[in-house]
């Protein structure tokens, strides 16, 4: 399957690591806005030493001998690119979050449907084997009452705004913030699973950028038909709690959100008096046997090929239903209003 690549930083890196473990995928040309950038990407992978490089995402888009693009661009370029590639006739993979508001997510995907292409959201997490496991075992715990789930990782790019340099993962007019480049992750699970929130409320840490406020860290608490949802994400602060669902049959653990590496099960525990038997966890997870990113490619790949223009796992409604939510989670700290640069 011949593919381009919008982007030359370390996404569009990390994400070929597990796409070349595919013998269907193919580079066939690389787009940054600078030509060089892009040369110097194609070099560093002489198995694709004859891709082309392009310097116009319009002129990409109407390539002939480009089947599918993965899109690796700042957040505030994706409904652009994705909207020009569809247009265009080409299958698109665009990296998480696929766009920066619930309207832009609505429109990509009649976008998607008008056009008769595959658009799907690089969302890694749900194509992990060991969340698919996951969501195979959720209905064993019924009824659940509580899903809680946190990414809090901390980032050189926070410290480097006290010196006056943001990245743009911290860029407000880039689409950045924890928010968009982390929490995304606690959340986008969390609708595969569950479908939408019936009510949405939030809490932000917010820090001053030259253009503006960003979100730092935040919480939000969704709530559902008897269950509630607690989502923490941050780039301030490390964090290693693991994401639960609990239900009244047992709670299954996942050890990181965004790449679950170990899942366990975990019947009900000792009463509160400390008397009883322990409960006893059982270990789900059997080892990822390839590339983590592998499987998002493969997934993809495997629709195209099987003429499907949606995944059942990362849905077009699902990808608005997570827009909704971050959205909610804008208007409720006041960051609905931070404009937004569109390439």
């Amino acid at each position: 399957m011949r593919f381009a690549v919008i982007g030359t930083g370390r996404i569009s890196r990390w994400v070929l690591q597990g796409a070349q473990e595919d013998g269907r995928f193919r580079l066939v040309a690389v787009c940054s806005r600078d030509r060089d950038r892009a040369e110097a990407f194609i070099h560093d992978y002489p198995q694709w030493a004859d891709a082309r490089a392009y310097t116009s995402v319009e002129a990409l888009a109407t390539a002939e001998d480009v089947d599918a693009v993965y899109i690796g661009t700042p957040n505030s370029t994706h409904f652009t690119y994705v909207k020009m590639l569809l247009e265009g006739g080409k299958h698109v993979l665009c990296e998480k979050p696929l766009v920066t508001s619930a309207a832009q997510a609505r429109e990509l995907a009649d976008t998607a449907r008008r056009c008769k292409r595959l658009l799907m959201e690089a969302m890694i997490s749900t194509l992990n084997p060991h969340f698919t496991l996951a969501a195979t075992r959720v209905p064993d715990l019924a009824p659940v009452h509580s899903y809680v789930s946190s990414f809090c990782q901390y980032s050189s790019k926070y410290e480097d705004l006290g010196k006056g340099i943001v990245a743009s993962s911290l860029d407000p007019l880039m689409g950045g913030g924890a928010l968009m480049d982390i929490g995304i992750y606690t959340i986008y699970p969390m609708i595969v699973l569950f479908g939408a929130p019936d009510a949405v409320s939030s809490e932000a840490i917010l820090a001053d950028t030259p253009h503006g406020p960003v979100d730092i860290g935040g919480s939000i608490r969704c709530t559902y038909p008897g269950m509630t949802a607690n989502l923490v994400f941050s780039k301030a602060v490390d964090s290693f709690l693991p994401t639960e669902i609990a239900g009244e049959k047992g709670t299954l653990l996942l050890d990181a959100v965004h790449i679950c590496r170990e899942l366990r099960l975990v019947p009900h525990g000792t009463p509160t008096s400390g008397r009883g038997p322990s409960a006893q966890a059982q270990i789900l997870s059997s080892g990822i046997p390839h590339d983590v990113y592998y499987y998002e490619f493969k997934h993809f790949m495997d629709l195209v090929e099987d003429g499907c223009l949606e995944s059942p796992v990362n849905r077009l409604d699902t990808s608005v239903a997570v827009q909704d939510v971050m959205d909610a989670f804008k208007r409720a700290v006041r960051l609905i209003g931070v404009p937004v640069l569109q390439d």
